[in-house]
């Protein structure tokens, strides 16, 4: 299926153009994404294992909902249906935290360049893990990690967890944040 995205500046304002995903990924074009972090009091994040047919980081330990806003769409919308589609939960606007807007540019081997205006937020999971309704065709898993888990996976110490090479203090900048929720 195709997917078609807005079109964004540099300086994170649509330009009013839209494109297809895989044509933003070549040429390097800005668009609107989202971030979803699930998590418990314990405190815990909800991480899911990237599909191992992902174009980037296939296997690897991410954000517990990720996803690119449709051409047309609100940034609220792109949340709501990323976590339906991606985890299988219904939430509501009033759910969210909102946290932070990151610009965010990788350029990856195989000849993306994905340029982005990530909108991050925080939900609290309300349900166990096990109810949890996994996209087959983008996530492999999703389970807990601790904040200490985290901080093992982030010095590439976890015997077993390997996360997104993202930069580390973005996952100290989400922990932080939890930490001022509870």
């Amino acid at each position: 299926m195709d997917e078609y995205l807005d079109i964004w500046n540099s300086e994170g304002k649509p330009t009013g153009k839209t494109c297809l995903k895989d044509e933003a990924h070549q040429k390097g074009w800005f668009h609107p994404t989202v971030h979803v972090w699930f998590f418990t009091p314990t405190p815990a994040l909800l991480l899911q294992k990237r599909s191992l047919t992902k174009e980037t980081y296939p296997g690897f330990w991410d954000v517990s909902v990720a996803g690119h806003v449709s051409a047309g769409e609100s940034i609220i919308e792109g949340v709501i249906r990323e976590v339906k589609e991606e985890i299988g939960l219904d939430i509501l606007e009033k759910d969210l935290i909102p946290l932070d807007i990151r610009k965010n540019t990788n350029r990856f081997d195989n000849g993306i360049i994905d340029c982005e205006f990530q909108h991050v937020y925080l939900v609290k999971l309300e349900t166990t893990v096990s109810q949890l309704t996994i996209q087959a065709t983008e996530v492999d898993a999703v389970r807990l990690f601790s904040f200490d888990e985290l901080q093992l996976c982030w010095l590439q110490n976890h015997p077993t967890y390997t996360i997104v090479p993202a930069d580390m203090t973005y996952y100290q900048f989400v922990m932080d944040a939890v930490l001022k929720v509870l």
